[in-house]
């Protein structure tokens, strides 16, 4: 089989930096519509480094027919047989192409619970007792979400996803060795002033080991710190349906009050966040700073690392940097603080850290595009 060499790149950057899979571990690569080429090629990556590569492919279109009929008792004995096999791998790899963003939006959101719990556990190991990465794939799809060529979308995609990302470590263990350090966070913008605390919670840096695109620090804010209001300005694509303007007032760390652009997405929104108790409270806080990335597109994978942005997630939080919070819901809501956004400020116990989204502290300024994209060490 001939294979496009940036495959080849990105396959062996998925198995080398993102999962440093070693001789004799078993991966999980987990394919869904993705070509045929790119599963290869990730096959043969695992193989040249030793690992023992196993394989799964989804299609879209029936994974929306078997959810459509989603019962606790089918998907009881289909978690319990994925969680077996999760709990014998090492490592995770997924691909996940869509030709259509919106495939479940006709699913009914009971429908679409009852597989995320059923699945929850599945997901936790993954999360916590693997080595992962999870990436998108380039379809004409996506192209249409970025308003691009698909030429051109798919020569943006393989710049952002092998990017030297080993670029970015000094600047975020200097980033993530502050906010180890920080109590207080203050972020004001326009529409937004929001006030909590990441006291002993500790700080993750991501930068090409568990997503690619990939670009971001991430805390927690503790549970019922978080105080004031934060209007999100890129949009959402969450559980098949698409949100702009989201809206969130807090008081005590908890969602209070919940808006969107329109009474429909509102009322999805209030829905979503009423799934369980922890929907209503924030499970991670991070900083955003790839510097390839700079328009939303409404794939979150990309969104969440846009360069100047934070997001702010209501929801399940992560074992490692989290709060304990538990939820069904993960939902990376993004706002952009560069000048072209509307500018804004994030503080830590009262300092400038970054200003229309770019990083003030000389020892951070290695997170900026200026360093990133080449410029001096």
């Amino acid at each position: 089989m001939i294979i496009d060499p940036r495959y080849d790149e990105l396959a062996a950057g998925l198995a080398g930096f993102s999962t440093k899979l070693e001789a004799g571990e078993r991966v999980l690569i987990d394919a869904f519509d993705v070509p045929d080429a790119m599963v290869v090629a990730l096959v043969r990556a695992a193989r040249a480094r030793g690992a023992i590569p196993y394989v799964q492919l989804h299609r879209a279109r029936i994974t929306r027919e078997l959810m459509l009929g989603a019962t606790k008792d089918m998907y009881a004995p289909h978690a319990a047989v994925e969680l077996e096999r999760m709990q014998s791998m090492d490592a995770y790899i997924a691909l996940r192409g869509s030709e259509n963003i919106f495939e479940n939006s006709d699913i009914p959101a009971t429908r679409v619970q009852t597989v995320a719990r059923a699945m929850k556990p599945v997901l936790d190991h993954r999360v916590n007792d693997t080595k992962w990465v999870v990436l998108r794939w380039p379809t004409s799809a996506m192209a249409q979400q970025a308003a691009m060529s698909t030429e051109a979308f798919e020569d943006f995609y393989f710049r952002v996803c092998t990017l030297d990302y080993a670029r970015m470590i000094p600047g975020m263990k200097a980033l993530a060795k502050l906010m180890e350090k920080t109590d207080r966070v203050q972020i004001t913008g326009p529409g937004t002033d929001l006030s909590f605390s990441i006291k002993d919670i500790g700080a993750c840096a991501c930068g090409g080991d568990r997503n690619i695109p990939d670009g971001e620090v991430f805390s927690c804010p503790v549970k019922n710190s978080v105080e004031g209001v934060v209007q999100y300005n890129a949009p959402t694509v969450y559980l098949g349906s698409s949100f702009d303007g989201i809206r969130l007032e807090f008081k005590k760390g908890k969602v209070v009050k919940a808006t969107a652009s329109t009474p429909k997405s509102t009322k999805r929104l209030n829905e979503i966040l009423d799934s369980d108790p922890g929907a209503r409270y924030i499970g991670e806080f991070a900083i955003g700073f790839n510097p390839h990335i700079l328009e939303p597109m409404r794939d979150i994978l990309f969104d969440e690392k846009i360069a100047g942005s934070f997001h702010f997630t209501p929801g399940q939080a992560y074992a490692h940097c989290g709060n304990g919070n538990k939820s069904q819901v993960h939902w990376d809501m993004v706002c952009i603080q560069r000048p072209d956004w509307g500018g804004g400020e994030i503080r830590f116990d009262g300092k400038l850290v970054r200003k229309d989204g770019l990083f003030v502290p000389k020892s951070l300024q290695k997170l900026n595009p200026a360093y990133l994209l080449g410029g001096k060490k």
